[in-house]
């Protein structure tokens, strides 16, 4: 990235959670929970809401990514809503403060279980809550759409792609008072279901971003090939319990780059008719 506050941003916004919702899952079933960096297309069940945590750090740097993000079905799977807080610690010397809210919203347009395929479009906007001029935001709202593809490949295997893009008509964090942003995304990735409660995950992220101001265009990549694995905790009152460790390298422009991120979700019923479903 361009700078480190984008470069956070889209770790915090999109990477370290990317929306990726699923249904709720019972102890017969094998987990299906959130990708790390590649959003899956499955919308929260009804009733049920999940909190999930991720923390990313990169070798080399004193700074670190962490983000909070709440999702919330409306009225069905249909609909759903969420919010992802990011706080960031950056600068020199650092300083630790909240970055750019996103406020999200998904539609599950497909989700045919007999084809084992499904298609949740995302619109997202981004608050210029974090202070650019410390590295925490970008200094203007943004927009960004995410188009995820999920695909069962057999009982052992599930696929998820990815294809998406974000626009900020003002983005001074970025360079200058002139300055737009405007950033494409692609991913994908392959789960194993080693277990019920065991999974392995291979994941690749690729971002363009560019930075459009009065002094000319800036242009740069990052690429990860993300090896990592998630596994389950189930208890009698519907609460699922999913750690995850994931282990990003750079490949390309990034290359020499490696980061830590970990994962924590906790999903559980907020209605009695959630919590009858379960029991």
């Amino acid at each position: 990235m361009t700078t480190p506050s984008i470069q956070m941003l889209l770790a915090a916004a999109g990477a370290a959670l990317l929306q990726a919702q699923a249904p709720a899952s019972t102890a017969k079933e094998p987990i299906a929970d959130n990708s790390f960096f590649v959003e899956e297309a499955y919308n929260q069940e009804p009733g049920v809401v999940q909190h999930i945590s991720g923390f990313s750090r990169t070798s080399g740097l004193k700074g670190w990514a962490y983000s909070f993000t709440q999702e919330w079905p409306v009225t069905g799977q249909r609909h759903q809503l969420s919010y992802s807080v990011p706080i960031l610690r950056a600068g020199s010397p650092a300083t630790t403060g909240v970055g750019d809210l996103m406020l999200n919203y998904r539609l599950q347009a497909v989700y045919d279980e007999h084809a084992g395929v499904a298609f949740s479009p995302r619109l997202s906007v981004s608050l210029p809550t974090g202070d650019e001029k410390k590295g925490f935001g970008l200094g203007g709202t943004g927009v960004q759409v995410n188009l995820p593809v999920s695909k069962t490949l057999g009982a052992s295997f599930v696929s998820h792609t990815n294809a998406g893009g974000t626009w900020f008509a003002k983005a001074p964090g970025a360079g200058d008072a002139s300055t737009r942003l405007s950033a494409v995304n692609l991913g994908q990735s392959v789960i194993w279901l080693a277990t019920p409660r065991f999974n392995v995950m291979l994941e690749s992220a690729w971002t363009r971003t560019t930075a459009h101001s009065d002094s000319g265009d800036r242009t740069d990549e990052t690429a990860f090939i993300i090896p990592g694995i998630r596994w389950g905790y189930d208890f009698r009152s519907g609460l699922q319990v999913v750690p995850g460790l994931a282990f990003p390298i750079g490949v390309g422009r990034s290359n020499g780059t490696h980061q830590l991120f970990v994962y924590l979700s906790f999903e559980h019923p907020f209605t009695a008719a959630a919590r009858a479903a379960v029991k």
